[in-house]
């Protein structure tokens, strides 16, 4: 697992890593809620006066966007293995599978282990798909991306309107706090039950933007495919800012500031076109620059080790947190949970880019990736003998 020499294109590392210390931006307040999953999404122990709009704030900024981000990165991502595929000569998607059941494996073991909000699992099923969707006509491709959004759009328009509805017919009630609370009076492994109890609830959201996961990885290829990174893509660079910050950033700020079940219209609707402006935007700057900054250096250092650094900081923060460790979220009241957060956010982060740093200093994978790539080579080259025999 030593340091070798390769050539990157930097501006995927640095949205990867920006797309990993984002999400750590919306999931931290998961963390820091004292009844952690299920009180966030219940609103469970929600601040007062301006807290309540700081918080609401806050977490408006990053909500969706870098769960787009990262889920458009994944798209790109299997459109440079398919191209790597082609130029060697080798057919595609070939034996993507084998990777898509690591991945698989390695979300499961996250969900258990880690955090019940995991994506990876979601990432894999929809990856598989992706890859032989790859492997048809441009006519088809686009088909299937149309399809799936507007499937999604379908889908989302039905929830929110049968969700308005039913609160405006004061259908509605108070949710229960979990009692006991797992996360802060459980064990670790009180915890790994929890999550197996509750397998069902907390799988529900990628079955969810399973369609939406679809659209954005097409997309994620198709925009690689048109040179989003070359010089020649600075109007698709513009077009994509445009929409992302000039339109969708500002509609979705003042929807999801209102809070309440509008938040699904953002985080699913509306988000999704942010992180768009953001890959457009980071492109933009680095067809100038033949190498990333100081700053872009740490974001390229975490994109570069993704699944190690997004495993790591679930890791830490829930040691800060839950009872299993520390459980410094029971120590303070909703009123101060908005400077707590942004201290936890603050402390995880700067754990992950030292160890970022530290790590690629001496090995060229991050520990995950390594593992995961040690597995895909054993498993591909025992199913390459047992071609090879039969």
């Amino acid at each position: 697992m030593t340091r070798t020499g390769s050539t990157r294109l930097p501006a995927l590392d640095v949205l990867r890593g920006i797309a990993i210390l984002g999400t750590l931006g919306t999931n931290v307040w998961i963390f820091t809620n004292s009844f952690g999953l299920v009180g966030y999404l219940a609103r469970l122990d929600e601040p007062t006066g301006i807290w309540l709009w700081t918080e609401r704030f806050l977490q408006q900024l990053a909500q969706g966007k870098f769960l787009g981000l990262l889920t458009i990165m994944f798209g790109i991502g299997l459109a440079i293995q398919q191209g790597s595929a082609t130029r060697g000569g080798r057919a595609w998607p070939g034996r993507y599978p084998v990777r898509g059941g690591l991945l698989f494996l390695d979300g499961l073991v996250n969900f258990l282990f880690v955090a019940e909000f995991d994506v990876l699992m979601g990432y894999a099923v929809t990856g598989l798909v992706v890859a032989f969707v790859l492997a048809t006509g441009e006519r088809c491709r686009r088909r299937w991306l149309y399809l799936t959004a507007a499937i999604h759009t379908a889908m989302l328009t039905v929830i929110v309107v049968g969700i308005t509805l039913a609160a405006a017919q004061g259908d509605s009630s108070t949710p229960e706090p979990p009692d006991p609370n797992p996360y802060a009076d459980g064990s670790f492994w009180d915890l790994v039950v929890f999550r197996i109890d509750h397998a069902l609830l907390f799988r529900l959201e990628p079955l969810f933007i399973f369609p939406m996961s679809i659209a954005l990885f097409l997309l994620g290829a198709h925009l690689f495919r048109a040179g989003v990174f070359a010089p020649a893509g600075a109007r698709i660079r513009k077009r994509l800012m445009i929409i992302g910050f000039a339109i969708a950033a500002p509609l979705d700020l003042v929807i999801g500031m209102l809070g309440g079940d509008l938040i699904l219209l953002t985080r699913y609707g509306l988000a999704p076109f942010v992180a768009l402006g953001i890959l457009g935007l980071v492109a933009h700057v680095y067809t100038r620059r033949p190498a990333p900054g100081f700053i872009g250096r740490c974001f390229a250092e975490v994109g570069r080790m993704a699944l190690s650094c997004y495993i790591l900081q679930n890791l830490i923060a829930g040691f800060l947190c839950y009872g299993w460790g520390l459980g410094l979220s029971q120590l303070f009241s909703p009123d101060s949970r908005v400077p707590f957060t942004l201290a936890v956010y603050l402390i995880v982060s700067a754990c992950i880019l030292i160890f970022a740093h530290a790590w690629l200093r001496r090995f060229d994978r991050g520990p995950v990736e390594w593992l995961w790539n040690a597995s895909y080579r054993a498993l591909a080259e025992r199913g390459g003998r047992a071609g090879q025999t039969a």
